[in-house]
């Protein structure tokens, strides 16, 4: 019986060493190598107010977006401080994939359509791969579809068009601060004078902090390089308010341009904060799933 006792003593004892070893050896076969931590929620949206983020619309996500800027605040009580008059802007962007997404609008500044595409080129990772920013380049083209002005002259559909194309520079200091820059290059086909520019660049400066899981502030300052453009309209300044509610992101600004598209709220802002000529605005946008994709938190 003694002898029974021992070998089932035994028996244990090499079962539980195979079970350690085997165990160690696992240990000694994982991959050790370091991983790459990935940047994600630079920003809430594919805006920082009006103009455009390092974020794309998630792959297999179409992106709803409502804009709504109302009039300015100095228009007087008679047009209830802006609330009389409006522009309005909707917007769809899908996420192709993981680094490009489309982009289609139309908005009631001009009647004007527009087309664009996001495209990552960098993203900000920590770990086996480090890389401090993230680089996109946005491009974009807008159709003036107002009537023309003067029917009796010769007037070419290109004169219509105008475009715009933009680095985005971000990076996310902390969970908290985001900053981005944002050189800008905008090309108008047809402009009101001879003298005026049909190129022109400016150069932008935003950033968001995040207030809580769900709120966020925002600031934003385009900035346009001396030229015949710049002495004749200001730069564009905003502040904003964003609000997460599950698939809804809800956004509050206060703006001294009124267009919502880049050739308008970059190059054609004629307001001045000093002078009250802000606009009170809002953006809705609401995410819908098309297809199957994993999107981080926010």
């Amino acid at each position: 019986m003694k002898q029974n006792k021992v070998i089932i003593v035994i028996l244990v004892f090499l079962a539980c060493s195979g079970k350690i070893f085997a165990q160690d050896l696992m240990d000694m076969l994982k991959d050790d190598k370091p991983q790459i931590d990935y940047s994600y929620a630079t920003f809430k949206t594919t805006r920082v107010i009006l103009g455009q983020s390092i974020e794309n619309a998630a792959k297999g996500t179409l992106q709803f977006e409502i804009e709504h800027n109302f009039g300015a605040i100095n228009s007087g009580a008679y047009n209830m401080w802006g609330l009389d008059q409006s522009k309005i802007r909707l917007g769809f962007e899908y996420g192709v994939n993981d680094w490009l997404s489309l982009g289609f609008g139309r908005s009631s500044y001009e009647k004007t359509f527009d087309g664009s595409f996001k495209a990552k080129i960098l993203r900000q990772c920590s770990g086996a791969r480090n890389m401090p920013i993230s680089l996109s380049f946005f491009g974009g083209a807008y159709l003036n579809s107002l009537k023309w002005a003067d029917t009796s002259r010769t007037n070419y559909f290109t004169s219509r068009m105008s475009y715009v194309a933009q680095l985005l520079i971000a990076r996310k200091f902390s969970n908290s601060l985001s900053l981005q820059l944002t050189p800008t290059y905008i090309h108008k086909n047809l402009v009101s004078l001879r003298t005026d520019q049909n190129n022109i660049f400016a150069v932008g400066l935003s950033g968001r902090y995040k207030v809580s899981q769900r709120t966020s502030v925002n600031a934003e300052y385009f900035y346009l390089i001396p030229g015949t453009t710049a002495d004749k309209y200001e730069n564009c300044l905003s502040l904003g308010v964003d609000l997460e509610t599950g698939g809804h992101v809800f956004q509050f600004r206060l703006t001294n341009a009124q267009p919502m598209t880049e050739p308008g709220f970059i190059t054609e802002t004629n307001n001045k904060w000093i002078d009250r000529g802000i606009f009170l605005g809002f953006t809705i946008n609401r995410v819908f799933t098309v297809a199957k994709s994993t999107v981080p938190k926010q």
